[in-house]
C-alpha cells in the first residue's frame, strides 16, 4: 500500500473510532469513552507491537522488566512487545503517517494529547481497563477530549508528575533544632517556607563559596510557572481549555516573578538557562547543593550519585546504599510568603502550587494491532507493574490502591492534586506554544538579578507586571498569528 494510502486507512479508523465511543456508563462529571468496533474483536495473533517508553525506565530497568513479563503472558497468542527505539520525544504526527513510529506512546499529557486535533492517536475503552476504578477522576480529564459535543478519553494515567523538592537530610545543621526551627514543629525552617530556605542558602555560600543552598535552573517553565500560579496566575481560562484567555499576569502574579528574581540572588548565573537542570545529580551527590526541585521519576537518578559519593568516601555498596536512602530526602515545595517578598521574615505563609502533569500511555493510531496494544496498557497499568514501577523508579503511581501501599510521597502528591496545588499542564494542542516565550521570559528574569545596578529591567510592580504581559502577548500572538511580537 501507497503511504497516502496508509495514512488515509489510518485516520479513516481514527474517524471510526471517534464516532464509535460514547459517554462514561457513570455520571455527566466524569465521561469516558466506552469503547468501538476496533477494541471489541479478538486479539491479534503474531504480531509485534513497538513501545516507545521513557528514557529512565529503559536505563533503570523497567522497562526490561514489564516487556518480558508482558511478553510471558501473551507468548501463546504469538504477540511479543520491543523497544521502539526511538527519541523519546518523536513526531508522531509527522512521523506516525508513513509507517515511522511506535505503536504505543508513553509521555506527559501535555505531549500525548497534542495528537488528538489531527487524530494520530485513538480514543480508548478505558472502562474495559483494570486500572479504570482504581483512577481518580482528575486524571482521567488530562486524557479528555470533547469532540461535536462528545467526550473522549486518549490515554491512559500512569503516574502524577510535579515539582518536589529534593534535599540531603546531612547537610542540615547540626544544631537546626535549635537554630532552624522557629514554630518548634520538628521540621527545619528552610524545608517550610521560602524566606527561611533563602537565608539558609546565603548562609551557606558565605561560608563556602563553592557550595550552595537551594539551586534549580530557573528558565524552565515546569519549575517557575508555579510561582505565578501561587498568586493567581494561570496559563489558559476555563481550566487550562481556553488558549483564548491567557492569564499568566493574572491576579498578583507579578508577586510570583519577584520571588523568582530574589531566588537567583542566592544561585549563580547557571541558573539562567538549563545547566542546572543538567547538572543537578552530581552536585546534589557531591555536595555542592543542599536542595534542588525535580520531578519524582527521577529519585534513582539522584540516589545513584548520592550512593556513588558514599562509596567514594569509603563506604561499602551496602553501607552507602543505605546512608543514601536515609540523607536523601524528597518532600513538597516550602510555602511562600503571601506579600511576595522572600528577603524579609514573614509570619503569614502559603501553599506553593506547582506545575504538574500525568504521564500516560497512548495508543498510535497507525498501529496494526489495537487490541494487542490495549492488553499491553492494561497490563502496564496494573497494581503489580504499577509497584514495579514505584520500586524501580520512585514514581507516584496514578492508581489509587499502588499509590495508598507505595504511601509517602504518592500519599502527598494525591493530596495536592486534590486540593488544587498542583496544577496539571493543559491537554490542548494550543499548549505547544507556551514553552519558547515562557523560556525566554524566565531566563531573562533570573538574568537580572546579575545585571549591573542601574541596567536592570525588572524592579517595581510594574515592570513585573509589564514583562508577564508581554509573554502572554508572545504566546497569544503564537497560538494565533504564528508571529511574535515585541
Amino acid at each position: 500500500m501507497k503511504k497516502r494510502g496508509k495514512q488515509l486507512l489510518a485516520l479513516l479508523l481514527c474517524g471510526v473510532l471517534f464516532v464509535g465511543c460514547g459517554k462514561s456508563k457513570g455520571s455527566k462529571d466524569n465521561p469516558t469513552s466506552t469503547g468501538s468496533a476496533l477494541f471489541q474483536g479478538e486479539l491479534e495473533r503474531n504480531v509485534t507491537i513497538r513501545v516507545l517508553e521513557n528514557d529512565t525506565a529503559i536505563e533503570r530497568g523497567y522497562f526490561n522488566e514489564l516487556m518480558n513479563a508482558f511478553n510471558e503472558k501473551y507468548k501463546e497468542y504469538g504477540i511479543v512487545a520491543v523497544d521502539a527505539n526511538m527519541d523519546q520525544y518523536l513526531d508522531l504526527a509527522n512521523d506516525g503517517p508513513y509507517g515511522y513510529g511506535p505503536d504505543i506512546l508513553y509521555q506527559a499529557n501535555d505531549v500525548l494529547m497534542k495528537y488528538v486535533k489531527g487524530k494520530h492517536i485513538l480514543p480508548l475503552p478505558v472502562e474495559s481497563l483494570d486500572c479504570y476504578e482504581q483512577i481518580p477522576e482528575v486524571a482521567w480529564k488530562a486524557y479528555q477530549s470533547e469532540v461535536d459535543g462528545k467526550v473522549y478519553t486518549c490515554g491512559v494515567p500512569v503516574n502524577v508528575q510535579a515539582t518536589m523538592l529534593y534535599y540531603r537530610k546531612d547537610m542540615l545543621p547540626n544544631d537546626w533544632d535549635t537554630t532552624w526551627d522557629a514554630n518548634k514543629n520538628s521540621i527545619p525552617d528552610m524545608l517550610e517556607n521560602w524566606s527561611a530556605m533563602y537565608r539558609y542558602s546565603k548562609e551557606v555560600h558565605e561560608a563556602d563559596s563553592k557550595k550552595y543552598g537551594y539551586m534549580v535552573s530557573l528558565y524552565d517553565p515546569y519549575f517557575s510557572a508555579g510561582y505565578l500560579f501561587s498568586y493567581g496566575g494561570y496559563i489558559f481560562g476555563q481550566n487550562n481549555t481556553d488558549p483564548k484567555d491567557i492569564g499568566l499576569g493574572a491576579g498578583d502574579a507579578y508577586k510570583g516573578t519577584m520571588v523568582l528574581k530574589q531566588l537567583a540572588r542566592i544561585m549563580n548565573e547557571e541558573c539562567i538557562d538549563d545547566t542546572i537542570k543538567r547538572s543537578a545529580y552530581t552536585k546534589l551527590g557531591d555536595g555542592t547543593y543542599f536542595a534542588t526541585v525535580s520531578t519524582p521519576d527521577v529519585y534513582t537518578t539522584f540516589l545513584k550519585e548520592l550512593i556513588l559519593t558514599y562509596e567514594k568516601d569509603g563506604l561499602s555498596n551496602d553501607e552507602a546504599k543505605k546512608k543514601a536512602e536515609e540523607n536523601l530526602v524528597i518532600t513538597s515545595l516550602p510555602k511562600l510568603p503571601v506579600n511576595g517578598d522572600i528577603t524579609q521574615e514573614s509570619n503569614e505563609f502559603m501553599e506553593t502550587k506547582s506545575m504538574g502533569g500525568i504521564n500516560g500511555y497512548a495508543i498510535s493510531a497507525y498501529t496494526n494491532a489495537p487490541n494487542a496494544c490495549l492488553a499491553f496498557v492494561d497490563f502496564s497499568t496494573s497494581y503489580d507493574m504499577m509497584m514495579k514501577r514505584n520500586e524501580y523508579l520512585g514514581i507516584a503511581p496514578a492508581r489509587n490502591d499502588a499509590a495508598t501501599a507505595a504511601g509517602g510521597l504518592s500519599a502527598i502528591l494525591y493530596e495536592k492534586l486534590a486540593s488544587g496545588n498542583i496544577v496539571i499542564m493543559p491537554s490542548i494542542q494550543e499548549v505547544a506554544q507556551i514553552w519558547d516565550p515562557m523560556n525566554t521570559f524566565f531566563s531573562d528574569l533570573a538574568k537580572d538579578a546579575f545585571r549591573k545596578e542601574g541596567e536592570q529591567k525588572y524592579i517595581t510592580k510594574e515592570s513585573y507586571q509589564k514583562g508577564l504581559d508581554t509573554v502572554s502577548k508572545q504566546i497569544n500572538d503564537a497560538i494565533f498569528t504564528l508571529t511574535t511580537k515585541e
